[in-house]
């Protein structure tokens, strides 16, 4: 079950990318025991924030499911409460410590009925927390990072013997082999779709960004260990996969022939991987975009044509004040030769509006790179002041009524760019992977190869399975379509197939 909501301009990808979204996601995972086991325990695992947050809570009930827990959708049944934070936004550890006293309230309930509840506080602000949360909130018996997920069983035991866990070390290596040991258990069925991560951390620093100080540098996982959760997530029914990283195409690793590998060759021998028709991965920066990766969206079927690469802003004196290390110019010649290789690629990118120091002139300059780029989708935010950051002292700081009205002037934009794109798929014939029911009897819903939900009426039966669609209609927030008679599950998914290309 996915609740989500988007403070600003959402595109229609299921959750914002990885490092750069949202902390209002709700994201309830499932853990691998059975259900109708009536002696399991619960977990309710409310995940806030990126791509990255949902794969961890996903992680933490497969860490969880051998101890007997099984996950549940509702809170008040749970006998383990995870709240899995974000630090992206601002007042992201008071909107935690405001769970938290729901959550007290809770437990004091529960208490008197002999039926107790542990409370864990894990991902990015509690590694920037700390020890402050186990200290203004008692109710948490643990307290963990990013880097510590795997380490679940024996927090949830010293917890239980009355001790105050706190984990907030990195280490990194650590958790992407105990990841790796998982990938290796016997294979259970999985959605169509899922997430891999391959690189966490940044180095970039950009000065309004925590990412840095709560994932810590950046961190490629080994090629084998990437491999190997590949192929056990395509021995499961996984058709799609998104790598993730906090710049996925920083990733790089040593081949089997010694050589060293970025991700372009990384998703080539991805592609190789029998059942595993589709790729994606996010989130890009525009400095580690090499003419390796710009080269495998021209020569690779399976890589989806659609790419997050966001740019924050159209000013060069704000990018540079951003510590973004490229210019405007920098990103449109990037653009223009990702556009050669790949002239049917749809971008999607991130802004921030209101950044300090930022005049009307800036922004204006915004405005323009949006309009010379035009997007598929968007995510846009107002500038918010993150403690710990060099942007949080900096003068100049843009009024908030300011910020607003920029932030309404620049979604406007982008929506008009987004609906443009969506009306020219109307009547385009393209692959769906089929994915869940509908919200209507008799529909189910899959994925565009750009990344837009598709309603089709069809059968349950063909859900996980990649079928020829006609697109017929437009939503507000998805596209609708037909079955086009004839056409069966393909092998691979081949992207769109033209209007001309007859039944």
């Amino acid at each position: 079950m996915t609740d989500q909501t988007h403070p600003a301009h959402s595109s229609f990808s299921s959750s914002p990318a990885a490092g750069e979204g949202s902390d209002d996601a709700v994201v309830s995972r499932r853990a691998d025991v059975d259900p109708s086991d009536a002696a399991s325990k619960r977990v309710f695992v409310r995940t806030y924030g990126c791509q990255m947050n949902v794969y961890d809570s996903d992680r933490m009930a497969e860490v969880l499911g051998p101890q007997g827990y099984r996950t549940t959708d509702t809170m008040d049944d749970a006998d383990l409460v995870i709240l899995n934070t974000c630090h992206i936004r601002e007042k992201a550890a008071e909107k935690v410590y405001s769970e938290l006293g729901r959550i007290r309230k809770l437990k004091d309930e529960r208490g008197p009925e002999g039926k107790p509840l542990m409370v864990g506080v894990a991902g990015c602000v509690a590694q920037a927390e700390g020890r402050e949360i186990a200290r203004r909130a008692p109710v948490v018996d643990m307290v963990f990072g990013p880097q510590s997920y795997h380490r679940l069983p024996d927090l949830i035991a010293r917890a239980a013997r009355g001790e105050s866990v706190v984990e907030t070390e990195f280490e990194i290596d650590e958790k992407f082999d105990a990841l790796s040991r998982q990938a290796e258990r016997p294979t259970v069925r999985r959605a169509p779709s899922a997430f891999l991560t391959v690189q966490e951390g940044c180095d970039k620093f950009c000065t309004f960004c925590v990412v840095p100080y709560t994932r810590g540098a950046e961190v490629s996982r080994p090629l084998a260990q990437i491999l190997r959760e590949a192929e056990q997530l395509a021995a499961g029914g996984v058709r799609e996969i998104t790598l993730l990283g906090q710049n996925v195409n920083a990733w790089h690793g040593e081949g089997a022939d010694g050589r060293p590998w970025g991700l372009g060759r990384l998703l080539r021998r991805l592609a190789e991987i029998p059942g595993l028709d589709r790729l994606r991965y996010t989130t890009s920066h525009p400095r580690d975009m090499d003419d390796d990766l710009i080269a495998a969206h021209a020569d690779l079927r399976e890589l989806m044509p659609y790419l997050h690469l966001p740019v924050q802003s159209g000013s060069d004196r704000i990018l540079a004040a951003m510590n973004r290390k490229h210019t405007r110019d920098d990103y449109f010649r990037l653009i223009e030769r990702i556009r050669e290789a790949a002239p049917g690629l749809a971008l999607s990118g991130d802004f921030i509006v209101g950044f300090p120091g930022e005049t009307d002139a800036d922004f204006a300059d915004t405005l323009d790179l949006v309009r010379r780029v035009e997007y598929a989708a968007c995510f846009s935010f107002k500038y918010s002041q993150r403690p710990g950051t060099p942007g949080a002292t900096m003068a100049d700081q843009v009024p908030e009524e300011v910020k607003t009205a920029r932030l309404i002037e620049l979604q406007a934009l982008l929506t008009e760019q987004q609906q443009a794109f969506n009306r020219s798929r109307i009547g385009m014939r393209m692959e769906v992977l089929f994915e869940k029911i509908g919200r209507m009897p008799g529909q189910i819903t899959g994925k565009s190869p750009w990344l837009q939900p598709v309603q089709v009426e069809a059968p349950q039966d063909m859900i996980g399975s990649i079928q020829t669609v006609e697109i017929v209609g437009l939503g507000s927030n998805s596209l609708f379509g037909r079955l086009v008679a004839g056409h069966n599950d393909r092998a691979a998914a081949s992207g769109a197939v033209s209007k001309e290309d007859a039944i």
